[in-house]
């Protein structure tokens, strides 16, 4: 009898680890950036046509900050760019808001940049082909802290080709930017600067700087000059 028991609960145990297994992996498969981007893309090229901003950089920042939709904020409270503001959740606490529907999330994200100083600029600025000095411009504005941001949308972008959604500018328009000056992007070196550093600060690297710069080295100078 006790061995019989023991079999039953041996085979309970089984079939309860079988079962969480099951639905981690299915969670998992769930939250993938491939189905985040088929979900949501036509939501993001919809916002890039209507305001200008890249389909490529609204994907990437909401994938970045949302780890594709499955965080607790992205779960409950449908937030999927870390907006901070007021929610009624009773699921959880928190300081991020809340919205009715993913696409208001993505909606409000867009009119987040747009009445904020530092990046409102950037819908005059640049055209939705130009992500990479869309995502430096929102790390300026104060949009993220962390050093190694831009680098990370950045490469969301280029991982999943993302920009392939980005409108292109017509031949035309082409032609005729020829003819414009270039506006450069530079930095100023200061004091404990490494070519590293400000890679990682703009979403570059160090063979492009030192290739725009012509750079055989990685020796330094405060007050220097760097084409980004």
């Amino acid at each position: 009898m006790e061995g019989t028991s023991k079999s039953i609960r041996i085979a309970l145990c089984l079939t309860i680890g079988w079962i969480v297994g099951f639905a981690s992996h299915s969670m998992a498969q769930e939250y993938t950036a491939q189905r985040y981007i088929e979900q949501y893309k036509d939501a993001a090229v919809h916002y890039m046509e209507e305001y200008g901003c890249p389909a490529s950089i609204i994907l990437a920042i909401a994938m970045h900050e949302s780890a594709h939709g499955s965080s607790r904020v992205a779960r409950y409270l449908n937030n999927h760019f870390g907006i901070k503001g007021p929610n009624t959740s009773k699921e959880i606490r928190s300081a991020y808001k809340g919205y009715a529907s993913v696409e208001e999330s993505y909606a409000d994200f867009i009119e987040f940049l747009k009445r904020r100083k530092g990046s409102r600029e950037l819908f005059e600025r640049y055209q939705p082909h130009e992500y990479q000095k869309w995502v430096q411009g929102i790390a300026r504005s104060g949009y993220a802290h962390s050093p190694s941001w831009s680098a990370k949308v950045i490469g969301i972008i280029r991982e999943y080709n993302l920009d392939d959604l980005d409108s292109q500018p017509a031949a035309g328009e082409v032609a005729a930017s020829l003819d414009e000056p270039v506006e450069t992007e530079t930095y100023t070196v200061k004091q404990g600067d490494t070519l590293y550093d400000i890679a990682r600060k703009y979403g570059t690297t160090v063979k492009d700087l030192q290739r725009n710069n012509g750079l055989t080295h990685s020796r330094l100078h405060i007050g220097q000059q760097l084409i980004l």
